[in-house]
């Protein structure tokens, strides 16, 4: 069982945009930490294509669509707003995808026990047959790996970037002033791009060590490489990868007598 206020009043970053970031700085708020929102990740969709409009006004003819994450369902769902057929099968990794679905009034047809893309493709692929057809919308800078598995099975599958990944200006200056003053106690990382925006800061700006003071954190196995192959020392990550079970896994680390 976790003590009250496990986080002990340390200050959060949390690395997520503005429309995702206030659920995260809630629960850090209940787990007794001080949440400070530094946005290193934010999403905007693509143009409006004649080839994206064409894939969307045709979902139907996909037997399965696969959303990665709750962005992807947001982005593509405000396309087609009133304009949605009938939709193929659904499969998501995650709660949250699900849940953004479920209040859409969108059924799930499939959600694996591991939120990763490793752990969805060894339990979704008994699912698949040959020559099924698969879309999945996606960000620029996604990873490939479930599409080139589902491909490798014979399925025949098609990525559909609706929405780009940056990172935002305001988010620099916030950033470079609280590593420099060393205002921050712990960092977390949900997703790589995250990582790869947050280093791009530091070593711009020299910064590398502010860090050797901090509680570095991150969702999963996949955001745990990429820290580690930019230099990070990861302290703690859950098992199951939401950010409530990443707050868990800091406290613990806190808990054991760590600073």
């Amino acid at each position: 069982m976790i003590p009250s206020r496990p986080l002990q009043n340390k200050t959060v970053m949390i690395p997520r945009g503005k429309a995702h970031a206030k659920p995260f700085s809630e629960l850090v708020a209940r787990y007794g930490g001080i949440p400070v929102e530094i946005p290193l990740i934010a999403f905007r969709p693509v143009a409006a294509t004649e080839g994206l409009r064409h894939k969307l006004n045709n979902l139907h003819t996909y037997d399965w669509i696969i959303f990665t994450s709750n962005v992807t369902v947001e982005t593509l769902f405000s396309f087609i707003k009133d304009n949605q057929g009938e939709m193929p099968r659904i499969a998501v990794i995650g709660e949250k995808t699900k849940e953004v679905l479920d209040i859409i009034g969108q059924k799930v047809d499939f959600v694996p026990g591991e939120y990763v893309a490793e752990g969805f493709v060894e339990e979704f692929l008994p699912l698949v047959r040959q020559e099924e057809r698969i879309l999945i919308p996606k960000g620029n800078l996604a990873r490939d790996y479930i599409s080139r598995a589902l491909m490798a099975k014979g399925a025949v599958v098609e990525e559909l970037i609706v929405y780009e990944t940056y990172l935002p200006d305001e988010s620099r200056d916030k950033l470079v002033q609280m590593l420099s003053e060393r205002s921050l106690d712990i960092l977390t990382f949900t997703s790589p791009s995250t990582i790869d925006h947050f280093m791009e800061i530091v070593e711009g700006h020299e910064l590398t060590d502010r860090l050797s003071d901090c509680i570095i954190a991150c969702i999963g196995p996949v955001s745990k490489r990429k820290a580690e192959d930019r230099g990070l020392k990861v302290h703690a990550m859950p098992e199951k990868y939401t950010v409530e079970e990443m707050l868990k896994s800091i406290s613990h680390y806190i808990q054991e007598g760590n600073p």
